[in-house]
């Protein structure tokens, strides 16, 4: 079993023999892919058969089955071997790609394998994101969700806390706060006072004014007008009597002397 998974899965391994690197040249390469220790060369393949027989590889497009051909060659460093099933003589059936780089066998991948690979880094990356992205995430009933980074914590820490400057306020902000404090305090007057701090406050007697009474002023139009009295006979003229000097008050000896014992008395 160990030996059907080494085969079936030979993308992840590499095979080289030192000894034949120095040497390697398009006239060899296959005799050294064909070496008993490479794991890509299929021992029940033509060019096993030709090689036993001692026939040269021209003999390959006159039989059937599995083959190894140089399909491409750029010395000293690259050569492409091809695996193919011969059906014909002109008509094959590519299997697999071998390359090889500075003596170093590789299997090159198929389509299909190399999307697969590409789509799944991709989803690991994507997921390593997500577990990271939610191993910062934080919730609670009462504030809900926020993020929390440790390296915010640390930056906090490290980076000095600056403190800002309060600018001063104008005069005529100063001057403004204070006269609308003035007015709630007349509107809203303090029902309790604290002598000293830490102490119960006091409650404070507020003393009400006694509203004056509005007078109503009624509009003109409202106001009644009496209608002029009808004209009446004419009056006589008063008739004059002759200037007589006033009449002399009798003087009471009583009145004098009670204002003037109250007088003394109370002075």
């Amino acid at each position: 079993m160990a030996s059907l998974d080494l085969r079936d899965n030979l993308l992840g391994i590499s095979w080289v023999d030192s000894g034949w690197v120095p040497i390697l040249n398009p006239s060899n390469v296959l005799e050294y892919f064909s070496e008993r220790s490479n794991p890509f060369y299929d021992r029940t393949c033509n060019n096993e058969v030709v090689k036993m027989q001692r026939l040269t590889l021209d003999h390959l497009n006159q039989m059937v089955g599995v083959e190894y051909i140089l399909l491409h060659a750029q010395e000293p460093i690259l050569y492409i071997i091809r695996k193919q099933q011969r059906q014909s003589p002109t008509q094959v059936i590519p299997l697999a790609d071998y390359y090889i780089i500075a003596g170093v066998v590789y299997q090159a991948p198929d389509l299909g394998s190399v999307i697969s690979s590409r789509v799944l880094s991709a989803v690991h990356g994507i997921q390593s994101a997500f577990d990271e992205a939610m191993s910062f995430c934080r919730y609670h009933p009462s504030k809900g969700y926020w993020w929390h980074f440790k390296d915010q914590e640390e930056r906090e820490r490290v980076k000095p806390k600056s403190k800002r400057k309060e600018e001063p306020s104008s005069l005529f902000q100063r001057q403004r706060v204070d006269t609308l404090l003035l007015d709630l305090r007349n509107k809203f007057p303090p029902t309790f006072y604290q002598p000293k701090p830490g102490e119960k406050p006091v409650p404070v007697e507020v003393k009400k004014e006694p509203e004056v009474p509005v007078e109503t002023v009624k509009p003109p139009e409202e106001r009644e007008t009496k209608p002029p009295a009808p004209p009446g006979p004419p009056r006589p003229a008063p008739q004059t009597t002759p200037n007589k000097p006033p009449p002399e008050k009798p003087t009471n000896n009583f009145d004098v002397a009670g204002l003037l014992w109250i007088f003394l008395y109370t002075s």
